[in-house]
């Protein structure tokens, strides 16, 4: 195969199976036909190495996590995982599964979903070859330094995973990436949708002129700097950034309020802007840059997070929309997606599925996933494309 044939030079580490938790599932069920379609490909196309239990039409495993009327839980697997190379995969932001508390609803939280994953684990019982945990949203990843007199929820959460007997974890655009450092012996790679965003903002936006005349990347603030600055190095821009000014007299829901966005950079006057982030969640910050940067005389303003939590609702980005503060949206589908947002003139999903796949299926032949990783030359060559279509249409 084109795509991942690479990966069929090595035998699979054990056969593979993908514990999909409730919270994710659409996403797991594009990820498994990805895989299943890849490989009936390959044993289609002939394939002379000893793969066993290779060719499935499904990589799905059977498993409940029922709940008791006091709201307690358990996890119980309807086949065997003996020998299975694992991947548990989970979003733990997703707030609309819902189950009974002596007969009154009750909404998951993250605490939730980050203890069924740990029973998952424990009812593997030790049996699986191996354990990786896929969790897009990186459990308690904001709350992954101490500044104060509190708890360090993020890397005590990455050491209980790894003291249950999971061997790598895998999450996108980790808050701080540093946080691996609570289990420096164990495997951890934070991914960036880089290319996803591009491509689809180019879809979105064919007329879009890439060159250090016409766009222009934004951070929001300076925890985005390191993504900002890959982003106008691959793609031959400049780049501005602002600093938030908050007021630590206060604490509002959690954070200390923000007064005043102060802006670092050169002109975004007529230029198309870029803004980029890890995740949207009240949507405050990334709604006042916008606005700063239409004061700036920005032409046109575009953002896209991984993380499209959309906390308090969609009316704000509406209403930004119609007073021409924002273009478009970005967002993958690493966590829930409301449908109404895909009604929206102004949102533009962004597809994940393809490339956990590839990922899921590297891994699993013991393969590099350096390349995946690093998705410059798939970038330029989609620049390269965009560019040409540009000069054709001409």
């Amino acid at each position: 195969m084109v795509q991942n044939g690479k990966n069929y030079k090595t035998i699979p580490v054990a056969p593979l199976g993908i514990m999909a938790h409730e919270s994710i599932k659409p996403l797991c069920d594009k990820v498994d036909k990805y895989i299943a379609n890849w490989r009936h490909e390959t044993m289609a196309e002939g394939c002379d190495l000893p793969l066993v239990e290779f060719e499935k039409d499904s990589f799905l495993i059977d498993f409940k996590t029922p709940r008791f009327g006091s709201g307690e839980a358990k996890c119980v697997i309807n086949q065997t995982v003996r020998g299975d190379d694992l991947y548990i995969i989970a979003d733990v932001t997703n707030h609309h599964l819902t189950y009974s508390v002596c007969g009154h609803e009750n909404h998951m939280s993250p605490d939730d979903i980050f203890q069924d994953i740990k029973r998952i684990i424990a009812a593997v019982a030790g049996k699986g070859k191996r354990i990786t945990v896929v969790m897009p949203f990186l459990y308690e990843s904001r709350q992954h330094r101490r500044t104060a007199r509190e708890s360090m929820d993020c890397a005590l959460a990455l050491q209980e995973l790894i003291n249950m007997g999971v061997e790598n974890i895998i999450t996108f655009d980790a808050h701080d990436p540093r946080v691996q450092n609570a289990i420096p012996l164990n495997g951890f790679e934070t991914v960036q949708p880089t290319y996803q965003f591009i491509k689809n903002l180019l879809k979105a936006e064919p007329d879009l002129t890439i060159d250090a005349d016409h766009m222009m990347m934004i951070s929001p603030d300076e925890g985005a700097m390191n993504r900002v600055v890959y982003y106008a190095n691959v793609l031959g821009i400049d780049m501005g950034m602002f600093y938030k000014r908050r007021d630590y007299t206060q604490l509002v829901n959690g954070r200390n309020p923000i007064v005043a966005h102060e802006f670092l950079g050169s002109s975004v006057e007529g230029k198309d802007v870029f803004i980029i982030d890890d995740m949207i969640s009240s949507g405050d910050s990334l709604l006042d840059v916008a606005r700063e940067l239409k004061k700036r005389k920005a032409r046109k303003v575009f953002a896209a997070a991984t993380f499209g939590l959309f906390t308090n609702g969609l009316d704000r980005f509406d209403k930004a929309y119609e007073e021409g503060l924002i273009d478009r949206i970005l967002t993958t589908n690493l966590v829930y997606q409301d449908p109404d947002l895909f009604t929206k003139p102004w949102y533009v999903g962004v597809d994940m599925s393809k490339y956990i796949a590839l990922l899921i299926e590297t891994l699993n032949h013991d393969a590099s996933i350096s390349e995946l990783l690093s998705p410059t030359e798939r970038i330029n060559k989609c620049i390269a494309k965009h560019n040409e279509r540009k000069n054709a249409q001409n």
